[in-house]
């Protein structure tokens, strides 16, 4: 009995301790067990070496491990090697076209169909944010062209649905008498047009297009000049009394020539004008000639219908102000401007105005010789309107009283 109440007092004695001391010989245990199991681990890899004993082992069977290590280092760096040229033998093109596919996949904007060039454009950047940039800008006009063929479509099937619903609207028997209609009017008025042109080509005014300006523009305003030469013979076509066309200084196969055939096709050999290669001063004599311009200091004042007009046909976009006028000045013929500031209250901004409305002009002050009628063919945007009739008249009641004094 007193040898177990002594065992109970060394229980309940060392009972405290019990917290600190298992969990650290349980940690000791810990450590034993995995480094026996790492000796054992090292021991069936490695070969077993038995101690130095230069008696007992011959040296044939020492362990070389300065070669062990050099074989180690070649193996290593041939693998290097190999990793190397595999990624120098890959198509970049083809790597290229897998980044776009995984940004496809990953829903970024990506075009859908992009070219070899443009392949080898995103392949030439720099960084990875220049090959998003450059998708995104190939995204956002391939968008942009679709939206605009859509737009195209909309407008073909309106243009479609509307003419189907007017062939719906009329009978057969007005289509018959509407094609009657405009087939014998087309052919009256082509022939009363082609009587003119002829008519105007014996008999009428002489009014002379300067084709000497092509290397003054770029080739867009080109097109523009030609667009607005067309419409000027249009317009000349179609008046009760035309001028007889000339294009002067018209080089066969410069650049005005070929656009100029371009647009008539078939009919550049039938119309009514005259196209030459020569000057207006081989074809005209200087005094009869007086050259249009708006940087003329001379006024027109009445339209003379024994004097041949001269028209630089050029577009002025890059303000090229006295071009004309030193051509003028150089064969010494006499230059004129339209009276625009006496009869117009006229903004800022050039008097340059287009050839068709310069043809229009023309047209109405050989018809009718009035310069109100013929100056409302003046873009409405370029002046606030006509001054009063009283002050102009004004104006010419005091110059004839100085002129008599």
């Amino acid at each position: 009995i007193s040898a177990f109440l002594k065992m109970s007092v060394c229980v309940n004695f060392f009972r405290p301790f019990t917290r600190f001391l298992v969990p650290f010989t349980l940690h000791r245990k810990r450590n034993n067990l995995y480094s026996t199991i790492l000796q054992r681990y090292i021991s069936s890899k490695i070969p077993a070496v038995t101690s130095p004993n230069n008696e007992s082992t011959p040296p044939s069977e020492e362990l070389e491990l300065d070669k062990w290590k050099t074989t180690m280092k070649s193996s290593v760096q041939e693998e290097c090697v190999s990793t190397v040229s595999s990624s120098k033998d890959e198509d970049p093109l083809a790597a290229t076209r897998e980044f776009i596919e995984m940004w496809r996949l990953l829903g970024k904007e990506v075009p859908e169909h992009i070219t070899e060039e443009e392949l080898k454009t995103i392949m030439e950047c720099v960084s990875k944010t220049a090959k998003k940039k450059y998708l995104k800008y190939l995204y956002v006009k391939e968008k942009h062209k679709k939206a605009n063929q859509i737009k195209k479509e909309m407008k073909a099937a309106a243009r479609e649905a509307a003419k189907n619903a007017k062939l719906l609207e009329t009978t057969e028997e007005d289509k018959q008498q509407n094609f009657l209609f405009l087939r014998l009017w087309d052919r009256n008025i082509n022939i009363a047009m082609g009587w003119k042109g002829a008519q105007a080509m014996q008999f009428g005014q002489p009014l002379v297009f300067d084709m000497a300006y092509e290397n003054y523009m770029q080739p867009k305003e080109l097109q523009y000049t030609i667009s607005q030469l067309l419409e000027s013979e249009g317009w000349n076509r179609r008046n009760v009394d035309p001028f007889h066309i000339y294009f002067c200084n018209l080089k066969t196969d410069s650049a005005y020539h070929r656009e100029l055939v371009k647009r008539y096709e078939e009919k550049w050999d039938k119309l009514l004008l005259t196209a030459t290669e020569k000057s207006h001063v081989d074809l005209f004599p200087k005094d009869s000639i007086i050259y249009l311009t708006a940087d003329s200091p001379n006024v027109m004042t009445t339209f003379r219908h024994d004097k041949v007009y001269i028209i630089g046909s050029f577009v002025d976009k890059k303000m090229q102000p006295g071009t004309s006028l030193a051509k003028a000045k150089r064969l010494k013929l006499a230059t004129e401007c339209l009276p625009l500031d006496k009869y117009l209250q006229w903004n800022t901004g050039n008097k340059n105005l287009t050839l068709d409305q310069m043809m229009r002009i023309l047209l109405c002050l050989k018809n009718t010789g009035n310069w109100e009628e013929a100056l409302k063919f003046v873009p409405q945007r370029k002046h606030t309107g006509f001054l009063e009739i009283s002050q102009h008249s004004q104006e010419l009641i005091n110059r004839l009283k100085k002129a008599k004094t």
